[in-house]
């Protein structure tokens, strides 16, 4: 009865998730012995709560306590579970990553900064405001006031984006392009 790998354990989490309405988003093992860590990073399109995370990790610990009572794992004494969510500084590579982000600065693998204004199965909807450098949005104020720029790109070009914290809401201009359909897109960007 050996230390679970990461697969092995994703595969035991996931179904349990799912019930929950939560991806698992990373599955970290640490082992040291007597302070063995088992971590686990879950979200969902309506963000989880601390109550759901609590209730999850309990029924978590049960399926757990249970794989390692029928031997099919070996957790090591008193390892400790963690349930968590991945944080904003957790790249964009999915597509639900993106959904989850609709409206939010994001920092391109360039380094720039742009925001998410839609996501369908075709990619991201990008805004670059003219005062978004890749310093955020008080970089470059030479053209304050002129319209966003709307950009249209595949998952795979902006993966591995991260959320910027921003303390403001978006401006109008930005706000109002938030949610369109495609075609609206490429209509206003001619």
């Amino acid at each position: 009865m050996a230390f679970p790998t990461v697969e092995d354990l994703t595969q035991h989490i996931q179904p349990l998730a799912r019930e929950f309405g939560y991806d698992v988003e990373g599955v970290t093992i640490t082992k040291a012995g007597a302070k063995s860590a088992v971590r686990v990073a879950v979200d969902a399109d309506e963000r989880p709560d601390l109550d759901g995370l609590e209730e999850f990790s309990g029924a978590l610990s049960a399926r757990l306590d249970a794989i390692e009572s029928a031997g099919e794992a070996n957790f090591g004494p008193g390892y400790t579970l963690e349930v968590t969510t991945p944080g904003v500084d957790h790249p964009l590579t999915e597509p639900r990553h993106w959904r989850r982000n609709t409206g939010r600065l994001v920092k391109l693998p360039t380094g720039q900064i742009c925001r998410v204004a839609a996501v369908d199965q075709g990619g991201v909807v990008l805004l670059s405001a003219p005062t978004m450098g890749s310093h955020g949005a008080q970089g470059n104020k030479g053209r304050k006031g002129a319209p966003p720029t709307i950009r249209e790109v595949g998952f795979e070009e902006v993966a591995g984006a991260v959320v910027e914290i921003e303390f403001s809401p978006a401006p109008q201009a930005e706000a109002e392009l938030i949610g369109l359909d495609r075609e609206e897109y490429r209509r206003r960007n001619k």
